[in-house]
């Protein structure tokens, strides 16, 4: 079955998450996903505060900008969530967008290299692990977790380029795309993957997710909304993205992306959503029953 999700977007005002959270579980809402986009709302502070307000949404953080944060702060952070919310924590990292890196004189020379340190460092730190490592970019002296997750736990990686995708499937348990990626992008992204998997020598038989945003606007006014987004984002021109419409129209959407090869399709309101309540509710109640 293709998990369903939708995304608390950053353009909100935190105080705003409590009443979507709670919604998301009273619904049965799968997955809700957050944003750290700078200069918005820390993932980790908000995720925290959603797993506490809620009994069994997941709730996914997509993703954490890597040269914002030591590995080591990353891997005790996601550890302390694995704990305390056992199953519900789903972490992604990522290079995060160059120029918001820039901005706070964070910006690698080498952003691939960084992410892949991160992410051996990171899978490791919370397998129990004790490190030492001396990178490029991560530096670990004798470094391992005094409160490791209590078992395995997944983490997942942001990709779009060609290397990344493929050290997505190398280094990370599960791979998040952006709305900018269509069913077409999808079946490429799982070759990519793949072939990162097989140069690692990754089990066959070990589950690695994608996961997938799909920039969604419902409503009387969404063909307008979903146009305004996509050419304010410089994809108006890329066939097969978003969708507009009801959730019929949302549901053949969601299952393009699975039979592309998504695992989990994760609905993305437009900036301007003007009701994100009912947007989860639309979500679980209306889409959920129409996507195998």
């Amino acid at each position: 079955m293709t998990s369903l999700g939708a995304v608390f977007r950053p353009q909100l005002p935190p105080e705003r998450l409590r009443d979507v959270v709670r919604l998301a579980d009273e619904v049965g809402l799968e997955e809700l996903w957050l944003w750290e986009d700078c200069f918005r709302e820390g993932g980790i502070s908000t995720a925290a505060a959603a797993l506490a307000w809620s009994e069994r949404v997941r709730v996914g953080v997509g993703l954490l900008p890597v040269p914002l944060r030591n590995v080591a702060i990353t891997a005790m952070e996601a550890a302390a969530l694995h704990r305390m919310f056992p199953g519900r924590a789903v972490l992604g990292v990522g290079h995060g967008v160059q120029d918001w890196m820039g901005q706070v004189g964070a910006r690698a020379e080498s952003p691939l290299t960084l992410l892949r340190e991160h992410l051996d460092a990171l899978r490791a730190l919370l397998r129990g692990e004790r490190l030492t490592v001396a990178g490029r970019y991560v530096r670990l002296d004798d470094v391992a977790l005094d409160w490791p997750p209590a078992g395995p736990v997944p983490v997942f990686a942001g990709g779009e380029g060609p290397r990344t995708l493929r050290l997505t499937g190398e280094a990370a348990d599960g791979t998040i795309m952006t709305a900018a990626t269509s069913p077409d992008g999808v079946r490429r992204a799982r070759r990519l993957i793949e072939e990162g998997r097989a140069a690692a020598g990754r089990d066959a038989g070990e589950p690695h997710r994608v996961v997938v945003y799909l920039l969604t606007a419902t409503g009387p006014d969404a063909a307008a909304r979903l146009r305004a987004e996509l050419v304010a984002e410089g994809l108006e021109s890329v066939p097969d993205l978003g969708v507009a419409g009801d959730a019929d129209a949302v549901a053949k959407a969601v299952q393009r992306l699975a039979e592309a090869g998504a695992d989990s399709v994760v609905l993305q309101p437009t900036a301007d959503e003007p009701d994100p309540e009912g947007f989860v509710r639309f979500t679980a109640e209306e889409v959920r029953p129409l996507v195998p």
